[in-house]
């Protein structure tokens, strides 16, 4: 009897660490605890810390309410047909005041349920109205209407993003290798046109050191007149007087002799 009465007694004392189990919860750190009766959610919800609920009534769904990263691959179509697959990453966290809202409309798994579709939806819509050399070279612009339309079709959802990149875009191996090609021939044609435009400046810089040169040719010409001639033959003149035969008689004069005779 005794020891009916200690099983019946642990039996109770077992029932109500249980029950009082269930009758506090605690909402983690960085969650928010969405609160159903009997399935039916509730719009009150419980922050972070221990609460009292009632047993078997009341369920606390934990939503995670801190800034989260989900990065995704998208694949659309470029606006002249060629097929990109883009690499993108976004930090979001959801309304803590809608918590409720979101638990009730998207469930637990809102990232299956609205992130991705919007994240495929969006980028397909802003890759249909760039070429694919646009994508790369209008990145930027492609980033921002991308990020506006996830922004606000996730907004409206009470899932705020806080920031948005492009990872990366790949296309297919025949647009990579066209793309490569126009660039070599871009290298090629530069080539062309610094070594024209080398043999043009080497051509004038000829020109202008001829020109200079008949110009320096023309001004001594110009600056050669008989007082130069006269001195240049006074420079040679070795000193000694010629003799001058007469005219008429034959006669040889040699000034030199008479000018010696007047000394």
């Amino acid at each position: 009897m005794k020891k009916t009465g200690i099983i019946i007694g642990g039996a109770i004392a077992l029932l109500l660490i249980i029950l009082l189990s269930l009758t506090f919860i605690t909402v983690q750190p960085g969650t928010i605890g969405v609160v159903t009766h009997f399935g039916a959610v509730q719009r009150v919800t419980l922050p972070e810390g221990i609460h009292m609920i009632t047993p078997f009534r009341t369920k606390v769904i934990p939503l995670d309410v801190r800034v989260q990263k989900l990065e995704a691959d998208a694949t659309a179509s470029s606006r002249d047909l060629q097929t990109v697959t883009s690499r993108v990453a976004l930090n979001f966290f959801l309304s803590k005041e809608k918590a409720a809202t979101i638990f009730q409309e998207l469930g637990a798994n809102y990232e299956a349920n609205i992130i991705q579709p919007t994240i495929q939806e969006s980028v397909k819509s802003a890759t249909a109205r760039y070429t694919a050399e646009e994508l790369i070279t209008k990145r930027a612009l492609v980033k921002d209407d991308v990020f506006k339309y996830i922004k606000k079709r996730l907004a409206a959802n009470n899932i705020i993003v806080t920031e948005f990149s492009i990872v990366d875009f790949k296309f297919s191996p025949e647009f990579n290798r066209a793309i490569e090609q126009k660039e070599v021939a871009k290298q090629k044609a530069l080539r062309a046109r610094n070594d024209l435009e080398r043999i043009r400046t080497e051509a004038e810089q000829a020109r202008v050191k001829a020109q200079g040169d008949a110009d320096a040719q023309n001004l001594l010409k110009e600056a050669i007149d008989d007082k130069i001639l006269q001195l240049k033959a006074i420079e040679k003149w070795n000193g000694v007087l010629p003799v001058v035969q007469g005219e008429s008689s034959g006669a040889f004069m040699d000034i030199g002799a008479i000018m010696k005779g007047r000394k």
